[in-house]
């Protein structure tokens, strides 16, 4: 068994320990799936014990890639342990790129453009704004949601694998649940077989919201996921097959999930509207993420959240914070979304042959932060600007 399989039979293992007790997955798109059951680890101290002597391995042998899925994977289980990293050393050590954060006047930039978007299709900035954006998007029913997602993943299918150079095939499957997660849809899978799961308890339906997640989770998300299985299984691939989104793959899974609009339907107005609204709210919860975790006060971030987001509830102030805050997970992955979006947001904007090269590159393999960068070297840092 090379090093790249022995990392993966004991994140299997840590897998099934975890999902035996009822934890949550550490495995949330496997790449290349078997059929044998496997034996779960008889604890987390285990797993970090081997994950540190494959860490040392895999450093001595000069394996980047598999050194760097390490380093995510033993951040986190010690963030399980117990430990407490400073933000920046988490998220560097999980998602690949610090938590710098942005400048106040670039987040301002950003929602002027989200706010000049919306009046443009007659949508005031205020406690309203979200309430009315739902109304123009065209709300529909809980039971067509899944239909209009369809839908609109086969009218978008062949652009997106035009503009990426994907030709994989992958298998849909949509199921509703009812969780009290800060999530309102989520895709896992393994090979081609993907799953869609709506949270009913979160998810709010609109035509609008059915184009965007059809790119976001089924061509995004998915059909990424299923062309990093045909290619695993084409070729004997030097990264770890198993994603998990404590690491770094996941800052490139999200950003461009959350762009996608832009490179697929730019013509889109209500489209295009949505993905700057939504630009500018992840930037926002940077903020907050960052200033949590340096130590302002609950009533200060509040404040925080309802100046720059008027329309947010109270409640979904609560969760956010907690989210960011006391999650050993979410406190790593939830950075993915603003760092993402940021990036592709600006690749949007970049000549044709960068996006070309970005885009058909990010369907081939799981790329971290660095990779994406080395790929477009004039563009901007992954996770923030602070001069």
């Amino acid at each position: 068994m090379n090093l790249r399989d022995e990392i993966e039979s004991t994140l299997r293992a840590w897998h099934a320990y975890e999902t035996g007790r009822g934890s949550v997955a550490v495995i949330d798109f496997d790449c290349a799936p078997i059929t044998t059951p496997t034996e779960p680890a008889t604890s987390r101290l285990d797993v970090y014990q081997r994950l540190t002597d494959l860490h040392t391995r895999a450093r001595q042998a000069g394996a980047t890639r598999l050194t760097a899925r390490l380093t995510a994977d033993l951040a986190y289980l010690g963030a399980l342990l117990g430990e407490h990293r400073p933000l920046t050393d988490y998220v560097q050590a999980t998602q690949g790129c610090p938590a710098v954060g942005w400048q106040d006047g670039y987040i301002t930039h950003r929602g002027d453009q989200a706010r000049q978007a919306l009046a443009a299709l007659g949508i005031q900035w205020g406690p309203d704004t979200v309430r009315d954006l739902n109304a123009v998007e065209g709300p529909i029913e809980t039971d067509e949601a899944p239909d209009a997602i369809r839908q609109a993943a086969a009218d978008y299918e062949q652009a997106v694998r035009h503009a990426t150079g994907s030709q994989a095939p992958f298998n849909l499957t949509i199921e509703t649940a009812e969780v009290d997660a800060y999530w309102a849809y989520w895709l896992d899978g393994a090979g081609d077989k993907v799953r869609l799961r709506l949270n009913l308890r979160r998810a709010s339906f609109t035509k609008v919201a059915a184009r965007q997640f059809a790119l976001h989770e089924v061509l995004g998300h998915g059909l990424q996921g299923a062309s990093w299985s045909a290619r695993a299984a084409a070729e004997d691939v030097p990264w770890v097959r198993l994603m998990s989104v404590h690491a770094p793959q996941q800052v490139l899974l999200e950003g461009l999930a959350q762009a996608l609009p832009l490179f697929i339907a730019p013509d889109d107005e209500l489209l295009v509207t949505r993905t700057r609204f939504d630009h500018f709210n992840q930037l926002v919860r940077a903020e907050l993420h960052i200033a949590l975790n340096e130590g302002a006060s609950i009533a200060e971030l509040a404040d925080h959240a309802r100046f720059r987001m008027p329309w947010i509830k109270e409640a979904a102030i609560a969760d956010l914070l907690t989210d960011r805050g006391a999650n050993p997970q979410l406190r790593s992955y939830l950075w993915a979304y603003p760092a993402g979006i940021d990036w592709f947001t600006n690749l949007a904007d970049a000549n044709k042959p960068t996006r070309t090269t970005v885009l058909q590159a990010a369907y081939r393999d799981p790329l971290a932060p660095s990779d994406l960068e080395s790929l477009w070297p004039t563009g901007p840092t992954i996770g923030g600007q602070d001069t």
